[in-house]
């Protein structure tokens, strides 16, 4: 890996050389001939760098450019230029589930997963914060107590696990009622709607996470202290809405091509970016799922417009993010901040149409579509399975990561990824105390461009579906299958059962998982 020209905050942060702030630079003179090792002056909190964590929702490891996609995500291509991109990243393959584990640093089942649950751990606001940190967060949070509750000195979004996106409440003067499951909890700091009504018509959740998202970097771009900013997008999980402009876009373009022809070419593409495991093969179209070809003509529009919208939603997310790099750049801090962006789970294959109104077009606020299971599985090329299910296709997600001066620009590691390393890597990054018995290891000396070997295994539990990962080997069960065995090193894919063969692999294996899934954990802080 070739050398990269680094900040001298950031110099400092990789070779621990104590950052001396300026209001003692008068005893830093006076003992300076008593000092052993380098020093050097700096303002306050020079060293740390601000943290910008992007998740998006329900979307396929293969739907950004950077990955294989054909969706224009041109600010999300050029962070993974210019950054980090991990083949080998994990999420919890289940919202909840994923949040759980992303805020705490620990397993899920030890600190509770639910839309009403109170973690049993302190979160990474609430650790950051007490580290100096200025804590911002819009977007989903999926838990019971608001993120302004856990540690988040600032708020606005969904506490719950979707929404309309034009409008989350009720029915505005001259507009129907929205189509939606249920109403959903949304909170704005301390304060909790239910139902959450936007005055205006021309609300979107994507563009008001982001509105927020600035209106706080900007409120306090004065500050020494650096921040942690969660941004937390509901696309392009459904219901299905977008633009008319938006969707227009993509029009037709899934219907020229289907889904068996996509996920072949996606495949393609990500061969040549380099951006999957060694021998990684396609998987085949999942069992059950009929043949674009086999799909009546007259249904292939309808099909088309899913689709187009699901693609719309993942590029009005990446042009809300260029917004984002753009005002980190007006402000002076794109400098010193490490970006992350992630999925929280494979892309869903509820093929539901809930709209209110059949028909309804999904820039209407009576629409309720879903992408369906044949998308998913393109979404989720090349793996297999989908969202709430331990297969690659659930649990699998792109992760980019962005850090001008320390990551070297276009690099891909095959170092295995968890949502439990976020918590430490944090607070590596705030020179913080870390807490005994995480589940994690810190990212940092990947970032570094270090080789570095994370804590195993890895486990996993949604449902009926549950994992174990012990470096290149992986057992998974779902439902009232019996264990399957995969060498990932061999067969990233996961299409060659070797529980057959390794009986003794797959007993151990399971015992492990099954100690693992007993023990409730301890949670020291």
């Amino acid at each position: 890996m070739k050398t990269v020209k680094m900040t001298t905050a950031k110099m400092a942060m990789k070779k621990n050389v104590p950052c001396i702030p300026s209001h003692i630079l008068i005893l830093t003179v006076a003992f300076v001939g008593l000092v052993a090792g380098p020093l050097r002056f700096c303002s306050a909190d020079e060293s740390r760098p601000n943290i910008v964590l992007i998740m998006c929702d329900d979307m396929g490891y293969s739907d950004i450019g950077s990955y294989g996609g054909e969706i224009d995500t041109p600010n999300l291509d050029r962070l993974a230029k210019q950054g980090l991109r991990f083949r080998n990243f994990y999420n919890n393959a289940k919202c909840e589930h994923t949040r759980a584990s992303l805020l705490t640093g620990r397993w899920w089942h030890h600190v509770g997963a639910s839309a009403s649950v109170v973690y049993k751990a302190p979160t990474f606001g609430e650790r950051m914060r007490e580290s100096g940190y200025r804590t911002l967060m819009v977007g989903k949070w999926h838990a019971g107590q608001t993120p302004y509750q856990r540690g988040f000195d600032r708020y606005y979004g969904l506490t719950d696990g979707c929404c309309n996106f034009w409008n989350p409440g009720h029915a505005r003067p001259g507009e129907a009622e929205p189509a939606k499951k249920r109403v959903r909890r949304w909170a704005i700091d301390d304060e909790e709607f239910k139902p959450f009504t936007p005055a205006t018509k021309d609300f979107y959740t994507t563009d008001a996470f982001t509105d927020h998202a600035i209106k706080y970097l900007n409120e306090y771009k004065d500050e020494e202290q650096p921040f942690l900013l969660y941004v937390a997008y509901t696309a392009p999980h459904y219901p299905l809405h977008a633009s008319q402009e938006d969707v227009e876009k993509y029009r037709g373009k899934y219907e020229a091509i289907g889904w068996d022809a996509l996920r072949k070419q996606r495949f393609a593409q990500q061969l040549a970016l380099g951006i999957l495991p060694p021998g990684a093969k396609l998987s085949p179209r999942d069992s059950g799922l009929p043949a674009w070809d086999s799909v009546p003509e007259s249904e292939r529009d309808w099909w088309d417009l899913r689709m187009a919208t699901y693609a719309a939603m993942i590029d009005r997310m990446d042009r809300n993010i260029g917004r984002l790099l753009t005002t980190l750049e007006q402000i002076g801090k794109a400098e010193n901040t490490l970006i992350f962006f992630l999925s929280d789970n494979g892309a869903c294959e509820d093929s539901a149409d809930r709209s209110t109104i059949k028909g309804s077009m999904p820039w209407e606020v009576t629409s309720y579509l879903t992408q369906g299971r044949v998308w998913a599985n393109a979404s989720n090329t090349p793996f297999r399975k989908y969202k709430t299910t331990d297969f690659e296709g659930g649990t699998r997600t792109p992760m980019i990561a962005y850090w001008p001066g320390v990551i070297e620009p276009g690099s891909i590691t095959d170092r295995v990824g968890h949502l439990v390393d976020f918590t430490p890597t944090m607070l590596q990054l705030a020179k913080s105390n870390m807490p005994e018995n995480l589940a994690g290891g810190s990212l940092l000396p990947t970032l570094q461009g270090e080789t570095d070997e994370r804590p195993w295994p890895l486990f996993w539990q949604f449902g009926s579906s549950k994992a174990i990962r012990d470096r290149e080997w992986k057992l998974v069960k779902h439902g009232k299958s019996d264990w399957e065995l995969y060498h990932l090193a061999e067969d990233p894919t996961e299409l060659n059962d070797l529980a057959g063969k390794y009986p003794n692999r797959v007993a151990g294996m399971s015992e492990d998982w099954q100690t693992w899934w007993s023990d409730q954990g301890e949670l020291n802080r």
